[in-house]
């Protein structure tokens, strides 16, 4: 009951927001009333950590991946940093503090620019970079080019409880005001930051439009009308359904993709945090051959998967081997059909699509999927959203917007993080919230 009063309450909020006047700030523009100040950077206190999660988890840096050393395999993940408003210590003359990932170099050299900026004159200093030695602990990011240990030039200790705050800034993924004589910042893993996005399909993914037509993802218009469910839980039969919008779309980046292959030979790709209709299912006792499909409910012969326990939609990252997905062979007023996955793979590609329908699903290279992700309940996902497909029923579907998340379920992911509990999200969905408490 609090959920659906809190989701109400954001839904509300949300709607408002949508009709309100143009006049009153829409976009990127600021809209009219007071300029905004400019943002106060408050210093972290000795021992203070931030986020205030654990270095190795999901909501900071995430797990160590392993050491690594100039004869391995992901030495090559390790790039030099030559940035000459940096001063590297490098006591041991060998070079290893200006190795680290690129998402660390890049984190490191936008904090050098601010330093300069707060105190002219003043450069950043690296006193520890990549460890090849063993002077850390075990699981040390040092080990991988994940982390550095970091100093003003002028080594004036007062300064370092601002340089902390000004490395949170600079985007570094956990910043620890670790010693009297140090910050201590650490970045993702190259892969997790890949595989970071919200829900989305690739963009040579397709789809079935009204005739039978197929289409890519990439070529995909608010307008056309794709192969959907009927109803929410993805137990309706099979029709055409308009597509509105585009919850997300970024047809120039490249991400880290599931592909969830089937029994039947189609396979979906999708990011790790969309969701999926899965259920988990059986082979049924075989009696005799079966020539046509059976629909998903009632028994399923020949070997072919019985329906064991209710339909769900989870995420691609969660689905296994052995569940059963929702497939169809792109006929209209059909049933879907129970399919055995048989592999769960990981694969780059490009671009990045998650159109919304009219009835929040979408069958996309002959599997059933939802039209939403980062959070764990399709229903509710369909419920907050009702505002949005209800405004583009009204004005009509809306011309795709060239680049990044549509700004209606940014403002419901920044809703939920704060109204609901962070078990709700997928981690590689959205940004988390940082907790409370927490042990380190």
């Amino acid at each position: 009951m609090r959920i659906s009063f809190l989701l109400l309450t954001a839904s509300l909020c949300a709607l408002v927001l949508l009709l309100a006047p143009a006049s009153e700030g829409c976009g990127p523009g600021r809209g009219y009333g007071k300029r905004r100040l400019p943002k106060k950077l408050i210093p972290l206190a000795y021992k203070q950590f931030s986020p205030n999660v654990a270095e190795k988890t999901l909501g900071a840096s995430g797990r160590p991946e392993g050491k690594i050393t100039r004869n391995s395999e992901r030495f090559k993940e390790l790039t030099p940093n030559y940035n000459t408003d940096i001063i590297f210590k490098d006591e041991e003359d060998t070079g290893a503090d200006r190795l680290m990932t690129q998402r660390c170099k890049d984190k490191l050299n936008s904090l050098a620019i601010s330093v300069m900026n707060m105190w002219p004159g003043v450069k950043l200093r690296v006193t520890e970079g990549w460890d090849e030695d063993g002077h850390h602990s075990e699981d040390s990011l040092h080990y991988e080019g994940r982390a550095v240990d970091i100093t003003t030039s002028d080594r004036d200790r007062n300064k370092y409880a601002m340089l902390a705050r000004l490395a949170v800034e600079a985007g570094f993924d956990w910043v620890y005001y670790e010693s009297k004589a140090h910050i201590h910042c650490s970045v993702k893993s190259e892969h997790s930051v890949a595989a970071k996005t919200g829900g989305c399909f690739p963009g040579d993914a397709q789809v079935v439009l009204e005739g039978g037509v197929t289409k890519q993802m990439r070529d995909l218009h608010p307008g056309d009308r794709v192969l959907a469910s009927s109803t929410t839980d993805g137990h309706g039969p099979l029709l055409y359904s308009p597509v509105l919008s585009f919850v997300d779309r970024q047809p120039n980046v490249t991400k880290i993709f599931y592909i969830i292959g089937t029994d039947r030979g189609l396979n979906i790709t999708l990011t790790a945090a969309h969701l999926i209709f899965v259920t988990d299912c059986t082979a049924g006792p075989p009696e005799k051959e079966v020539t046509t499909e059976e629909p998903l409910w009632g028994s399923v012969r020949g070997g072919r998967p019985s329906r064991e326990a209710g339909l769900r939609t989870v995420f691609a990252s969660e689905v296994q081997p052995g569940q059963c997905v929702l497939t169809s062979q792109g006929k209209v007023d059909s049933q879907a059909t129970l399919s055995v996955v048989t592999f769960v793979e990981e694969q780059r590609n490009a671009g990045l699509y998650a159109p919304l329908t009219q009835h929040g699903s979408i069958v996309v290279n002959g599997v059933l999927a939802s039209c939403y992700a980062a959070v764990d309940s399709h229903r509710l996902a369909h419920w907050v959203l009702a505002p949005l497909r209800f405004f583009y029923s009204l004005m009509g579907p809306s011309e795709p917007q060239t680049d990044g998340l549509h700004w209606y379920p940014r403002l419901l992911q920044r809703l939920g993080q704060t109204l609901l509990d962070a078990g709700h999200f997928h981690p590689w969905g959205i940004e988390q919230v940082p907790q409370r408490h927490v042990s380190h």
